[in-house]
């Protein structure tokens, strides 16, 4: 009975601020999604500068996008973040750290090129912010942004900073971390024709192992009567405080976004949902169910058929509502290191997102795509 009040107050809260910021819903911004929603059915795939070369080069961007048409691909969703750098000359990170762009495609504008040849195409681009709040991958020291602003890092109980799987983290819950992340997306939603922008299981995210920073604790004590943050960091009540600052900060991220362009498509990527919340404090259904997002694209990365329609059941069965079943769009793995499913494998995920009434999913990632030329054709 606790834990279901503290999950109403939290709904009601963050409903509030939704009104307070503007940016809830109106009938006729609800029409707009709607519009959206019933659009043509998203068949996407995401771009990436690891093992992939497409992005270092023009010619190699429109050969992807060529393939991409052919294949009846109508959505790209190319990395634009990841490792303290940018895929595009950004002014934001020249002025936190002094590097514009990720050093091997200085002297170019990969974004530019991409969207440019994808919309001669008609295939929409989407921004996608892979690294989110995470500074660093095996860089024990988090790298430049942490050596440039060290206030930044994000803590374990132990004072030690967050590291997960080798990525490293900011703090989340830091109004400065916070507006620098805002200030990325919003860098790229001003300066582009880009179609949307997209947060994955980084953004908004944080390992449940953060929250101990001196920052985080003193707002903690100070909402809390004075108690400090348990010990135990997957304590449920500890989880659902940090989650809901993150809900929080996607309700500011997406209202500055729209201030900007009020048209264009929001998308979030997490990880599959209870676990995504226990682990990073990601609680996606309370996006969808709040319509902070327009699209959520779960990763539901399964080796074999039963694995996914289990993990499908659930988000359609117990995640998300009937009427925003035409948001859901689920990320099929294709390729990752020397894994590609096999092509009955493939057909079985997409057919299972049929038999759901689920009209497209997107696909991870592009250099998988070239494995399978007939099927895409064909669907």
């Amino acid at each position: 009975m606790k834990r279901s009040l503290m999950n109403m107050v939290c709904l009601f809260f963050l409903l509030i601020g939704l009104l307070a910021i503007g940016c809830y819903q109106t009938p006729k911004e609800m029409n707009h999604l709607n519009s959206k929603n019933n659009s043509e059915p998203i068949k996407g795939v995401w771009l990436t500068n690891i093992a992939s070369d497409v992005l270092f080069s023009k010619s190699n961007i429109e050969k992807a996008v060529q393939l991409c048409d052919s294949l009846g691909f109508n959505h790209i969703f190319v990395v634009t973040w990841n490792d303290a750098t940018t895929t595009y000359p950004s002014k934001v990170m020249k002025n936190l750290i002094g590097v514009e762009i990720q050093p091997e495609l200085k002297g170019r504008d990969p974004l530019k090129e991409l969207i440019d040849a994808a919309h001669r195409k008609n295939i929409k681009v989407h921004a996608w912010f892979e690294f989110g709040f995470s500074c660093s991958y095996k860089k024990d020291d988090g790298g430049p942004i942490i050596k440039t602003k060290p206030h930044w890092a994000s803590l374990d109980k132990n004072g030690k900073l967050v590291s997960k799987n080798n990525f490293q983290w900011m703090n989340a819950f830091h109004p400065e971390v916070q507006s620098f992340i805002t200030s990325l997306v919003t860098e790229v939603v001003t300066n582009y024709d880009i179609d949307g922008i997209q947060g994955d299981d980084r953004l908004p995210a944080l390992p449940s192992s953060g929250g101990y920073d001196a920052y985080t604790v003193d707002m903690y004590n100070s909402e809390n009567g004075g108690v400090d943050p348990p010990q135990n960091e997957k304590d449920y009540e500890w989880v659902k405080w940090r989650s809901g600052k993150l809900n929080e900060y996607l309700i500011k991220l997406t209202s500055e976004v729209r201030k900007v362009k009020p048209d264009i498509t929001i998308s979030m990527a997490p990880s599959i949902y209870p676990w995504c919340e226990a682990e990073y404090l990601q609680d996606w259904p309370t996006w969808v169910n709040m319509g902070i997002v327009d699209f959520i694209m779960p990763q539901v990365y399964r080796y074999n058929i039963d694995r996914y329609q289990h993990e499908l059941d659930k988000i359609v069965n117990t995640q998300i509502s009937p009427g925003d079943k035409s948001k859901l769009y689920p990320g099929i793995l294709l390729q990752v290191d020397a894994y590609n499913p096999s092509v009955g494998m493939l057909d079985s995920m997409v057919q299972a997102n049929r038999r759901h009434g689920i009209k497209g999913e997107v696909f991870f990632f592009y250099e998988g795509i070239k494995k399978y030329p007939e099927y895409f054709r064909g669907n």
